[in-house]
This record gives C-alpha cells, structure tokens and sequence, in this order.
C-alpha cells in the first residue's frame, strides 16, 4: 500500500491516530517533525530559532521528496506541512492525504502552552485562530478524505482503516 499522509492543524491528533491506525493496518508509522529533528540533530524550535520558519518548511519539502520513495508509512504531518501546493502534490504522488477535521476551540485546549512548536509559542490565541481559518480551506482542498476527528483515536483509526479497506 503506498503512504497515508495525515493533516491537519496542530493538536488534531494526526500522531496519536497514526500511530494507532498504523497497528491496525499493519503499516508503519512515521512522524514528520520527529525525522526531521533526527534527521537534523536538533528540535524544531531550534530549527526555527536559528535558520527560520521558511529553512524549516524547505526541510518538510525536502523529506516529503525523500519519503517519496517509500510505502507502507502512515506519515502525520505537521500543521503546516499540507498547506503548501507542492508539499500536497508530493504526497498525492505517493498515497493519499487524509485531513483530520477538528475544531478549533478543541486544538486550542491541546496545545496552549506548547513550548515545543514555535507558531504557538509566538502567537496569541487569536493569532493561531486567524492560522486555523486560513490553513483548514487549503488542508480540505489538498486531502483525498476529510474524517471527523472530533471522536476517540480509536474512532478515528478505525474510520480511516474503513477509507482504505
């Protein structure tokens, strides 16, 4: 089976979910930023703080071509990841893009406070809503399915298990 790229906005759920729906489908699981920050040898706020926020979506790019060239991965994303036009083509090349649709009030509970991602951190909650509203329209024009990540993980896993049966 070619990979399932899990978007969504920070807090959704895209790597709890995937790592579930990774056991239940037999595949292997993959989170983005945490082989980005292996892979570079440093956290993502680091990346962000010493080479920027557009190095770091240069990076995102660079790895989604990289996966590119593997299968079998439930891939979650991070909540910029899917909004660039090429990041999304990348990953419709090589499987299909399943957008985790989660209000944003529920995203905001999940990660006030976050130390460990930089657009929280320098943002009001107003700001990150103005982020929601604009990302949500291109994570639904960019993914092959939308699923109602409101529910349990287990809910949600079993509902993209169900897309790809």
């Amino acid at each position: 089976m070619k990979n399932i790229y899990l978007c969504g906005f920070m807090g959704c759920g895209k790597s709890t979910v995937g790592r579930l729906t990774a056991k239940q489908m037999s595949m292997k699981f993959l989170d983005l930023d945490e082989y980005i920050e292996k892979k570079h040898g440093c956290t993502i706020p680091e990346i962000f703080e010493q080479r920027g926020e557009q190095a770091f979506r240069a990076l995102e790019t660079e790895t989604l071509r990289e996966l590119a060239a593997t299968s079998g991965y439930i891939i979650a994303t991070g909540g910029g990841t899917m909004v660039s036009p090429l990041n999304a083509e990348i990953a419709r090349q090589n499987g299909s893009i399943v957008f985790l649709d989660l209000p944003f009030d529920t995203c905001y509970e999940r990660i006030a406070g976050d130390s460990n991602r930089p657009v929280v951190q320098s943002n009001s909650r107003a700001g990150l809503l103005e982020i929601f509203n604009y990302r949500v329209p291109l994570y639904r024009a960019h993914a092959t399915y939308s699923v109602d990540a409101s529910h349990s993980p287990k809910s949600i896993s079993e509902q993209i298990k169900l897309l790809f049966g």
